[in-house]
């Protein structure tokens, strides 16, 4: 596909709600719809069913029992304006249809016709519609122009999550045949190899072997990134991502030297290669549970003890909120599923379960095990960017906004030049980065960009009035996302950077190179190398 050609929105003095709306802006913007086979491949029909209009009522009935949530959703909104300006899309294209409101009544809509008195007598009335083609072809473009951040939900008086409106509209078009080709062609081929990329075992071992040959060529040390070794202490799953594309590999690496330094074995799997889960993207839970459920035997099959999550927004979310009820990691398996009795009898339970990457070397940070060089990191000015599931969708720590304060800390212990955006735009009212929801495909970079505007007009602030030279971020997606937007708002690409890319660059590793330049070792070594060829 072409490189986006338009010009990005300008930079507004003060992020507020667009002066002019412009209806339908963007009713152009419409994902590919899923082929028949990334369709078949995940459990839905292949194309468009026949009687899809009933099917698809009967889809959301099946919801409204399923999920009081959803029902409190659809019922509870009164329109009091509070999430109207919230929302990065509606910022950037000034649709009215991105309103947070708005995009919630492109379903509501149709719930009032079908699922209230007033709605099916006095349709018009209550704005009550039909379910024609017209208005699915409107959900698959508006639902996906949502990346479920949920920062509307953060304002919201009534706690309306926008999100699972999405997910929710997401399942319904699917379980009918008229699904999104990129998540749903992402899930077929993690489900089949193992991870988002189809990349197989064979290629991954190399792709790991050659890292670690410039781990060692940097640092003078046999560091490995294991694959597959039965007994390893920790099962590492990080997302796909950090097996090929920058700012992600750095990333890995600095895993890899954190691991190295603590003493610890660990190992990744080739058979749950994949830490993302775009089923939540899709509101699929019976895919979310699948994709676990590898995760659960990869853990089962190579006897680990513990399990750390990568660098990975979504991924995080899912591990910490949904892998114990969907495969008993950790906590929450039924009295009768034997797998998940067992993963919790092997796994450690003095360590959190799921652990992410951040808590594991924020722990090493605060028992004084790790050491750093900061002055390695003297040329970046570094920002900072919560990621949206990790911000309002998970947690670190054991403390209320340990998401926030850890990989700030680490960062920090590595770094001498940190600084941070405007408070209005991060921590628990971050802004999206623009591509998440399973919305980071090239037939969707208008949106992609324009939904990126409030990002990085608090990122421009930061490096004309600071100095900022660097983004980090501990979500792959975003890192993807800002490698694609920096550029066309005229910012370096190699801007983003991988929070543990920070890590790895100043940790002085015990033996290593840096350690023995740094302590002047090298020098005494020299001389006595000299001396005793003089004798």
């Amino acid at each position: 596909m072409a490189a986006y050609q338009a010009p990005p929105p300008e930079f507004r003095e003060l992020p507020d709600v667009p002066n002019k709306l412009e209806p339908d802006a963007t009713a152009h913007l419409s994902p590919f719809v899923a082929k028949p086979e990334h369709q078949t491949d995940i459990g839905f029909p292949g194309e468009l069913v026949d009687n899809w209009e009933e099917k698809a009522i009967d889809k959301m009935g099946e919801l409204l029992g399923k999920y009081r949530s959803f029902q409190v959703y659809m019922d509870s909104c009164v329109k009091c304006g509070s999430c109207t300006d919230k929302c990065h899309y509606f910022q950037g294209t000034s649709d009215p249809k991105n309103m947070p409101v708005a995009r919630q009544d492109l379903l509501r809509s149709v719930y009032r016709r079908h699922f209230t008195f007033a709605g099916k007598y006095f349709p018009k009335l209550v704005g009550a519609r039909d379910l024609t083609r017209e208005v699915l072809d409107e959900w698959h473009s508006y639902f996906h122009q949502c990346s479920q951040c949920r920062r509307c939900s953060v304002f919201c008086p009534y706690g309306i999550d926008t999100a699972e409106v999405s997910m929710a509209a997401r399942e319904i078009m699917d379980s009918v045949g008229h699904g999104q080709k990129y998540c749903n062609e992402i899930l077929g081929k993690l489900q089949k190899v193992g991870n988002n990329l189809g990349l197989p075992g064979k290629a991954l071992k190399a792709t790991l072997a050659e890292f670690a040959e410039e781990i060692e060529d940097d640092t003078g040390l046999p560091v490995k990134i294991p694959l597959d070794v039965e007994g390893a202490d920790i099962l590492l799953i990080t997302p796909s991502a950090d097996f090929f594309a920058e700012p992600h590999i750095d990333g890995l690496m600095g895993y890899a030297k954190v691991f190295h330094e603590a003493g610890v074995s660990w190992t990744l799997s080739s058979y749950a290669s994949e830490a993302a889960n775009f089923s939540m993207f899709i509101g699929s839970y019976s895919n979310l549970k699948t994709v676990a459920e590898r995760i659960r035997k990869a853990a089962l099959d190579l006897g680990v003890k513990r399990i750390v999550v990568g660098e990975c927004g979504h991924a995080w979310r899912v591990a910490y909120s949904f892998w114990n009820t969907t495969a008993g990691i950790g906590s929450g398996a039924a009295e009768d599923d034997e797998f998940a009795q067992a993963l919790q009898k092997q796994l450690d339970h003095n360590y959190p379960i799921p652990q992410h990457i951040c808590e594991f070397t924020y722990d090493l940070v605060q028992e004084g095990k790790l050491r750093f060089n900061k002055e390695e990191n003297d040329w970046r000015t570094i920002t900072f960017h919560d990621s949206c599931n990790v911000a309002r969708g998970s947690r670190m720590g054991s403390w209320a906004g340990g998401q926030f304060d850890i990989p700030r800390a680490i960062i920090k212990a590595a770094a001498n030049n940190f600084v941070e955006m405007d408070p209005a735009t991060i921590k628990e009212v971050t802004y999206c980065c623009g591509g998440g929801g399973g919305l980071l495909t090239d037939d969707l970079m208008e949106i992609r960009v324009k939904g990126a505007l409030p990002r990085m007009e608090a990122l421009n602030e930061v490096v004309e009035e600071q100095g900022v030279t660097h983004l980090a971020a501990i979500c792959a997606i975003c890192k993807a996302q800002f490698a694609k937007i920096l550029p066309i708002y005229k910012f370096p690409m190699d801007m983003i950077t991988s929070t543990h890319q920070i890590v790895g660059d100043a940790l002085v590793m015990t033996g290593s190179i840096q350690e023995k330049e740094l302590d002047g070792t090298d020098d005494e070594s020299d001389e006595e190398t000299a001396g005793s060829e003089e004798s």
